[in-house]
Order: C-alpha cells, then structure tokens, then sequence
C-alpha cells in the first residue's frame, strides 16, 4: 500500500506542477518533508538549534473558479505567540522569501506543495500566522489571474494581504529539538473575487493543514477534462478539499482529510454530477481509492444542455470586508446532501451565477471492490433539475431557497438580503 501511495503521488504531481517544484525546492511528501523543508530556504532569527524547536511552512490549493492562472508573490511569513500582538510589536519571527516568489496557485492542486522555507522557534505556543504578499508595482504584476479563455493577466487587488498580511486562525505548539510543518491550503475559487469593472480583488480564504499526506484518491477519463471537472470531499454538504484533476492522466487526489467519513462529489460542465457516499479516510497517512486508470470514473453525459441560477446578494449593513458565497446544492432521499457548484459573488454588485447540470444525478454508495456501481438518482430531493441556493457571509444569517427548477427555463432572479 506504501509503495502504491507513493507512485500515486509521483503521478499526480505531473507536468506543470512537477517542473515548478523542481525548480523551487522539491516535491514534498509524507517521506521526504522534513529533509526537503529543512534544505529550503528559509530566515527569522538565529538561535542553538538544540535549544530551539523548528516551524517548517509549505503552501497548496484548491481549483480556481474561472481562471486559468491564480498568482500570488510571497514575502514572507510571520509568526507570533500572542494572539493580540501588532504589526510593528516585537517578538515575531519571520520566514522571509529573498527574492519574493510569485507563485501560480492552479499548479499546487490534487496534494501538490510549494515550500516557503523553515525557521528556529523558541519553545512554546504560538497563536498568530500571517502570509504576506507584495504590492503590485507599475506595469510589475505581483498578484493576479487569467480569466479562463483569455491569455493576458489582469491585476488582483491585494490590500489587506501587503499591509499586515493574511491573518490564518491557527495555533500550534513547538517543543525544544522537535520540527513543526503546516501547510496553508489557499481556497482559490472562494478567495478571488469580481469587482464588477472587469477587476478582480482577493478575499483571501485559507486554512492550515498538517503537512503529512492522506485522503482520496481516483480517476476520471481525460476526455472528460475539457468540461472543468471538479471533485470535492464534503460533510454533510460543507466542502471539506477540493482538486482538480491531472490534466493528462485525469487522476485527482482529495490530500491531508482530518480521518472521518466523506461524500466524493465529482461535477463538470455538461454532464450529471457523480456521488459517491461515506467514503472513508481511516487514518492520517491512509489513501481511499475509489477508481483506477484502467477504469475510470466516468460522468453520464447530459441530453440536455445545462441551466444557470443567478442573481444578487446584498448585505444589509453593507460591510468592506466580507463576501458572500452563494452555493446549490441537492438531496438524495436514500443518501447525503451534497454542493453541486458555489461561487463567490461580485464584490461590486453582489452579482452571481451557477451553471448546473440538468440530468439526475448519479449516486454510489462506498465499497472497496472496484468498480463502484452508480444509479440515476431521479427521486433526488428537491428534484433532478431543481436545487436548493444558499446564501452566506461571514457575521450574516445563511438564507435559503428551497428549490429552485432549471430543468425547463433558466433562474435569473433568485437575489438575497442577508442580515446579521
């Protein structure tokens, strides 16, 4: 199973991905992490590394929504142990990126890592973690994406993560002689937000995950791939992780799953979504497979081209600092509640749309023997063609549409008011 796990990951980390962490330090897996983060780069203060425990950081994504090119230039890193400690305080290490480095999230997908270095610590908790990026300079983009379809960048507007940096919620301890490795999993489909004036503004949404590797793991045809397939471990509805899956083999790779039990959901374009129930994660260095090259996990396709629901979402107060997400999700009666698609809305005009599929979806319950077997799930609540809209933001009551039908007319009108 280990010498399985591994090739997985050495396929997986194909093409694009492979050449860009070869050119920055290496690829990083469950084995090689510690020797590799402890020859990268790296800063903060010195100290007698007998006395000091060490943090390494590495950096990984989920698929962007709509874009072919999410980048961000890293400066560095800072660390404190007091939760209320300032900008200009002392007492922060930081790990500094000399020079900077600009970095495309869409190649950190299906467990892929981009080292940012490691520094000595002093013993203890800390509390604080920023990610710091540089500024946007004249002509010199930094930070920006590439609309799908398109091949020049456009800017992306990073105020907040140049000045005091992104602020992560996560605590972690440092013993005296041990080493401490986290990874900053960067949500690019929620963090990259509309302005309504053709920009595009980051609103950053990132998580810290432990560095060792586990979680699910499968195939879909390649063919499929020219529909944006995208697959994602939820409970009960929440997306967990998120991937895209390799462009030439079409293996994915759902990494670093806290052990429990999740829903594989797997959507594209124009074809019924695929669910497959209570997948189980039974250890932190344990892969779930759930298909094969030989034999794919392929989508049904769809006879009828998909609908979109759309609309706006306003807040009410109006605030300067959060962004709804809007999502549409389904139902089986004998099966989970699942997140078929979900975007973030413009920043400007709290505008959104969801193209989703209007063909049952496809629903199989776990097991390991291989193939699973997936069944049309025509009873699906609120019904094949129809699906429940949420609506969030960080501080505002969650607001729900209960069924909303595309099956006969696209929805362009389902607009929300969420209040705190």
């Amino acid at each position: 199973m280990k010498s399985q796990q591994l090739a997985t990951l050495a396929t997986i980390r194909g093409e694009n991905s492979m050449t860009h962490l070869l050119r920055t330090c290496g690829m990083i897996s469950t084995v090689t992490a510690a020797a590799l983060l402890s020859a990268c780069g790296g800063g903060g203060s010195s100290s007698d590394t007998n006395l000091s425990g060490t943090l390494g950081v590495a950096i990984t994504d989920a698929p962007a929504c709509g874009f072919d090119a999410v980048n961000v230039t890293v400066n560095k890193v800072r660390v404190h142990q007091s939760a209320t400690a300032g900008d200009t305080d002392a007492g922060w290490t930081d790990i500094t990126l000399s020079p900077a480095r600009k970095i495309n999230l869409l190649n950190l997908t299906n467990g892929a890592l981009e080292n940012l270095g490691q520094t000595p610590l002093t013993p203890g908790r800390y509390t604080q973690l920023r990610l710091v990026l540089d500024a946007n300079a004249g002509s010199a983009m930094a930070n920006s994406v590439v609309p799908s379809g398109t091949v020049n960048e456009v800017s992306l507007d990073t105020p907040s993560a140049v000045q005091s940096g992104i602020k992560l919620v996560n605590q972690f301890d440092v013993a005296a002689g041990q080493r401490v490795d986290l990874v900053l999993d960067f949500d690019a489909c929620k963090s990259v937000v509309r302005k309504g004036n053709g920009g595009f503004a980051l609103k950053p949404v990132v998580k810290v995950v432990p560095t060792v590797l586990n979680g699910i793991n499968g195939f879909v045809p390649p063919a499929l791939l020219t529909q944006h397939v995208m697959v994602t471990a939820q409970q009960n509805g929440t997306i967990v992780a998120a991937t895209a899956p390799n462009a030439t083999t079409g293996e994915f790779y759902l990494a670093r799953l806290v052990p429990g039990n999740y829903d594989v959901v797997i959507t594209a374009d124009n074809s019924a979504t695929a669910v497959i129930a209570a997948v189980p994660v039974a250890t932190a260095t344990s892969t779930t497979t759930l298909s094969s090259a030989s034999a794919p996990i392929n989508l049904v396709a769809a006879a009828t081209a998909p609908g979109i629901i759309g609309g706006t979402v306003a807040l009410a107060p109006v605030s300067i600092t959060e962004v709804a997400t809007v999502s549409a999700k389904q139902s089986f009666a004998a099966g989970p509640t699942v997140t078929v698609k979900y975007q973030g809305v413009d920043i400007a005009t709290g505008a959104y749309a969801l193209t989703l599929p209007t063909v049952a979806p496809q629903l199989a319950p776990y097991s390991a023997t291989l193939p699973l077997v997936f069944t049309a799930q025509a009873n699906t609540l609120p019904g094949t063609g129809k699906y429940k809209v949420e609506a969030a933001a960080n501080g505002y009551a969650v607001q729900s549409v209960p069924s909303v039908d595309i099956s006969t007319a696209n929805q362009l009108g389902v607009n929300f008011t969420l209040l705190p």
